[in-house]
């Protein structure tokens, strides 16, 4: 091949070579990006960021990073800061992009860049402090069209042309960095709280189990915990509406805050750490009031609504309105009334009551602990009642106590219950609605309402098991209806198969008998009324009343005999039960059936 042919191809392929190189994967490469400003910068590294507004008069603000993240404002008072404003303002600043540059051959053809583009008075200056370097930004005029702002980076040439969006994170004023809460602490740490509300005050102290108690001016009294915890759940959210003076002592009289109406001081131990004070309405404004923090220069107004709890004009609203509180499993109830019962829970969780040693029903055992747990106060009668003044209420020896008992904490099994505290009452007043009460543990007497007195057992059996019997439907063999000198009886032949036995007679709804002594087979007691009654005729029963007699295929028989109609709507009913006569209410609905199947017409 000729020589001059070979290295004609040769650079040929040389220059094809270039071509690919230079114009297809050069220029395959995504473009780049505008760069970044201030790429040194991390948002989260940056400890500080003063603002300096160009228009005159206008406050400077400088905010530094605390040592727990937050912000807080050093100029042009010390103040908490509203970290997310003012991260917002970093996070934009850190991120500017510049979508275009003027450098300086460019800037040299102006006769006056600065007044040009309007760094001759600069709308703001602007400084991030990250470590021992920052950064200092001067914010020149808008571009022509609005949407983009003239930015220089002290120290180096040029100027950056920069989207305005980030505009809208520049403060308008120092307000708009402050931290509005009222509160920055967190009010659950504190274990001491004093009141003042106008002449009257009330001190409040929080144990080991954070239990709030009520020190002065009773010593000791229980304490309203949910409406003590609500008050300060709803301190913990007030937040300034707006900020009025920096001068907290300005015009005190005229802000009401030389006497306060309001006062609420917080501490630990002996030691007072936050003290709140609150005064009159500003003018036009009902739902507002002046408030400060004690040792703070700060004057603002705050939503008065809050502030409710904390009013009220008597220390007993701040009192537990409750007799008792129960938290932990109970597991003995010791009633003192005529003859002393209890009821105990067994170790498979039955109850019995003793000494009678009856089955307990667990559900009138459990409405007896939620009547003494939920019963009220209605009235805080004497606060210090000494044992010579207990016969005016009737407290000397009172008409009904009751015990309640829990298993004592990390106890082994068997171990002695340890008392939550006795209740006792005493004699009804002469107001129908109340009744004395007093604690074992406390000297006040109380009163409360009889609705929830009356609702207590004062008799072993009110509490016995009001399941009297377990049968099936199915273990039914017949029925003897008595009423008076009449009777007649049916005989089951099998499921909804009924006849009468030989001398009665009449019309049998197989349905409807069935399903009646299907609802009688699994009734309860409504509730017990007596047990062996001295004169069960009171209650309607008689010889010649309404009875029903159940045979079973065990031999078995139990019988039934219904007096007159209690003011529940409900049936008086008697059964026997281990050679005692019992007396309760069956249910209306269990009685209409077998009064309109199984009664003689």
């Amino acid at each position: 091949m000729n020589s001059r042919l070979t290295w004609f191809w040769i650079v040929l392929a040389g220059a094809l070579l270039a071509f690919i190189y230079f114009f297809q994967i050069r220029q395959a490469k995504p473009p780049q990006g505008p760069d970044r400003l201030l790429p040194d910068l991390k948002a989260s590294s940056v400890t500080a960021i003063q603002v300096r507004p160009g228009a005159p008069g206008q406050l400077a603000l400088r905010a530094e990073r605390n040592e727990a993240g937050g912000w807080d404002l050093t100029e042009p008072m010390v103040y908490p800061a509203l970290a997310t404003n003012v991260e917002r303002l970093v996070g934009s600043l850190i991120s500017l992009e510049a979508a275009s540059r003027l450098g300086p051959q460019e800037l040299r053809s102006h006769r006056n860049p600065d007044q040009e583009y309007g760094f001759a008075v600069p709308q703001a200056s602007i400084i991030l402090q990250q470590g021992e370097s920052r950064a200092h930004l001067l914010v020149g005029a808008l571009t022509p069209p609005g949407d983009q702002v003239y930015l220089q980076i002290v120290g180096r040439e040029g100027i950056y042309v920069t989207d305005a969006q980030w505009l809208t994170n520049f403060p308008k004023s120092p307000n708009d960095w402050r931290d509005r809460a009222l509160v920055h602490e967190d009010l659950r740490q504190f274990d001491h709280l004093a009141v003042t509300n106008n002449s009257r005050a009330f001190i409040l102290e929080r144990d080991a189990q954070h239990v709030w108690h009520m020190t002065w001016p009773l010593n000791p009294a229980r304490a309203d915990n949910a409406r003590i915890h609500e008050g300060l759940a709803r301190l913990q959210r007030l937040h300034v509406l707006a900020f009025v003076s920096e001068d907290a002592s300005a015009d005190s009289e005229t802000t009401g805050l030389a006497q306060p109406t309001l006062e609420v001081a917080f501490g630990t131990g002996t030691n007072t750490q936050l003290v709140l004070q609150f005064g009159k309405n500003p003018p036009q404004s009902t739902n507002q009031v002046y408030a400060r923090r004690v040792g703070k220069p700060s004057l603002f107004s705050v939503d008065s609504d809050p502030l409710a709890p904390w009013r009220s004009t008597s220390v007993n609203d701040f009192r537990d309105p409750h007799l008792l509180t129960v938290t932990p499993p109970v597991d003995l109830v010791e009633v003192r009334a005529g003859n002393p019962f209890s009821v105990q829970r067994q170790t498979n969780n039955a109850w019995r009551v003793l000494p009678d040693d009856l089955p307990a029903d667990p559900n009138l055992v459990q409405e007896v602990i939620s009547t003494l747990a939920g019963m009220s106060v209605i009235q805080f009668t004497k606060d210090v009642v000494n044992p010579p003044d207990l016969p005016e209420f009737g407290l000397a020896t009172p008409a009904r106590s009751y015990m309640i008992k829990c298993p004592a904490a990390n106890s082994e099994a068997g171990a002695t219950n340890f008392i939550i505290t006795e209740l006792s009452f005493g004699t009804v007043t002469n107001q129908p609605e109340k009744v004395y009460a007093r604690r074992a543990d406390e000297t006040a007497v109380y009163a409360v309402s009889t609705n929830d007195f009356y609702r207590l057992p004062t008799h072993s059996w009110q509490l016995r098991d009001r399941v009297f019997w377990a049968f099936s439907a199915d273990d039914v063999t017949g029925v003897l209806v008595r009423q008076g000198d009449k009777s007649r009886e049916l005989i089951r032949n099998g499921p909804h198969q009924w006849a009468f036995a030989p001398g009665s007679q009449g019309i049998i709804n197989d349905l409807a008998v069935e399903e009646s002594m299907r609802g009688l087979a699994l009734t309860s007691a409504v509730r017990w009324v007596a047990r062996a009654p001295e004169s069960p005729a009171q209650d309607g029963f008689s010889p010649a009343g309404y009875r029903l007699l159940i045979k079973l295929k065990n031999g078995q028989s139990l019988e039934m005999q219904f007096g007159d109609e209690a003011p529940s709507k409900n049936r008086y009913t008697a059964i026997t039960i281990d050679g005692q006569l019992w007396v309760f209410e069956l249910s209306w609905t269990i009685y209409r059936d077998l009064s309109t199947y199984l009664a003689i017409p």
